[in-house]
């Protein structure tokens, strides 16, 4: 191992008290004696993957809050397999990565991921849930899929990918239950339902383990002890992580000084529910708002080009995998420059908006209309095949021929030539790219032929 700094770092994470050894190490042949050389790979691993994400921070997302929840969780899963007796190697690598997916997915659309967490916020529905009814996937099938892109062993990426799972899968039962509990733990020191996670926590060590209160209190105390020594090795700032029972205790003093009557206290608590719901509510309805300034055209009030490029992308991967039809309108009105040149940009406009408002009429409720640029419309049409794709088709021809834009004390009419591409058509591997490339074709070859008209 070339790097000192890294060198320097396993190090202490080896003389932890996280690991308790009788002796201190003083070197990487020692520690590999005492540890274990998987081990010392793992942890090699973790400073380098934290490093690597550490710097990755987007909008709202708080990377910092990411890595103290999971490092507090990858020192909860290791407590609690020592105390089980579990003897995994790979428990805390497992436990450091098992939201990874979480992360990832943000870092690769965040407006998606900040709907999705609106979405969980107002329905009450876990966080896997609301991605699955989203994406189709979620943050377990995401991670599990990366860290298998990179050649990690399936000791590690079979946990993370069950750890939410009711009922996980052997061989990886054990080590997923205990990741499962290690995150409830460590949502106690960092999350918003804390005293619901300890109830959880408890009652299931409990059940599972047989874990008596006092064993309970010792390691969540722990957890809370450790990981703030923990974060510091991996230069995460701990903030003010104090000891659950302590927090605990702080509550409970808090309480009495404001000497609540219980019927008090529960009304407090009702309005409390109320107002954070609401809250939750409008949140979503503002970030839903923004969301559509974002996407759509100013003039027209249809999508915008950069939506458009989204969907299609989407919607194409979603008719791969389903292996249902998708088709693609590419409309450009003709001889648009000539409405402009005759009755002014003003004009124009306004037969752009009507234009739009009469597709918008035509279409199905499915159907996405977008303006793709200028005087150029597309349509995207999932679940439809080449025959109900030209059938609509023809009747938005037909619907903007027949419709007049009144302009002042004049009538306005224009004709569109569309292209029409379908899946279903396709004899070759099938690309967003080459999708619109190929519709592009079919509305050129269609103004060479006449305009007013649809080409396949």
């Amino acid at each position: 191992m070339a790097d000192p700094a890294l060198v320097a770092r396993i190090m202490k994470l080896a003389n932890s008290s996280l690991y308790g050894l009788s002796k201190r190490v003083d070197s990487l042949a020692q520690a590999t004696v005492l540890i274990g050389t998987q081990n010392l790979k793992n942890i090699a691993l973790s400073f380098a993957i934290v490093q690597d994400f550490q710097e990755a921070r987007q909008g709202s997302f708080d990377v910092n809050l990411f890595w103290r929840r999971a490092i507090s969780t990858a020192v909860a899963a290791e407590i609690l397999a020592k105390n089980i007796g579990h003897n995994d190697h790979d428990i805390f690598i497992s436990a450091l990565l098992q939201d990874i997916g979480v992360l990832i997915m943000f870092l690769s659309d965040a407006a998606a991921f900040t709907e999705v967490l609106d979405k969980k916020r107002v329905s009450g529905k876990s966080l896997c849930e609301t991605e699955k009814e989203q994406f189709g996937f979620d943050h377990t099938e995401i991670g599990n899929h990366l860290l298998d892109t990179w050649n990690l062993p399936d000791t590690i990426c079979g946990p993370i990918r069950y750890h939410h799972s009711k009922e996980p899968k052997e061989p990886f039962r054990n080590s997923a239950l205990i990741l499962g509990f290690a995150d409830k733990m460590s949502a106690m020191y960092h999350g918003t339902q804390s005293n619901k996670k300890a109830i959880e926590v408890r009652q299931g060590l409990k059940v599972i383990y047989q874990f008596e209160d006092e064993q309970i209190d010792g390691i969540v105390d722990a957890i809370g002890e450790k990981a703030c020594e923990i974060m510091e090795l991996f230069t995460i700032k701990p903030g003010d992580m104090k000891p659950f029972s302590q927090i605990m205790q702080e509550a409970i003093e808090e309480l009495g000084r404001m000497n609540f009557s219980y019927e008090q206290l529960v009304l407090e608590l009702k309005q409390a529910k109320q107002n954070a719901e609401q809250l939750a509510i409008n949140l979503k309805q503002a970030n839903d708002s923004l969301r559509e300034l974002v996407f759509r055209d100013g003039l027209t009030g249809l999508y915008n080009h950069r939506y458009f490029q989204e969907v299609i992308e989407s919607e194409l991967q979603r008719s791969v995998r389903y292996k249902h039809p998708l088709s693609l309108l590419l409309i450009d009105i003709d001889y648009f420059k000539n409405v402009n040149d005759t009755f002014g940009h003003p004009a124009g406009d306004l037969v752009l908006k009507e234009v739009s408002q009469v597709m918008l009429k035509l279409v199905r409720q499915i159907d996405i209309v977008a303006r793709y640029g200028g005087e150029e419309f597309a349509i995207i049409m999932p679940e439809t095949g080449k025959v109900s794709g030209k059938v609509l088709a023809q009747r938005i021809r037909r619907g903007i021929e027949q419709h007049q834009t009144k302009n002042n004390n004049q009538l306005i009419t224009v004709t569109v030539s569309i292209g029409l591409v379908s899946t279903d058509m396709a004899n070759i591997e099938i690309t967003r790219k080459v999708l619109i490339d190929q519709s592009d074709q079919a509305l050129y070859k269609a103004k060479r032929n006449g305009r007013n008209r649809i080409e396949m």
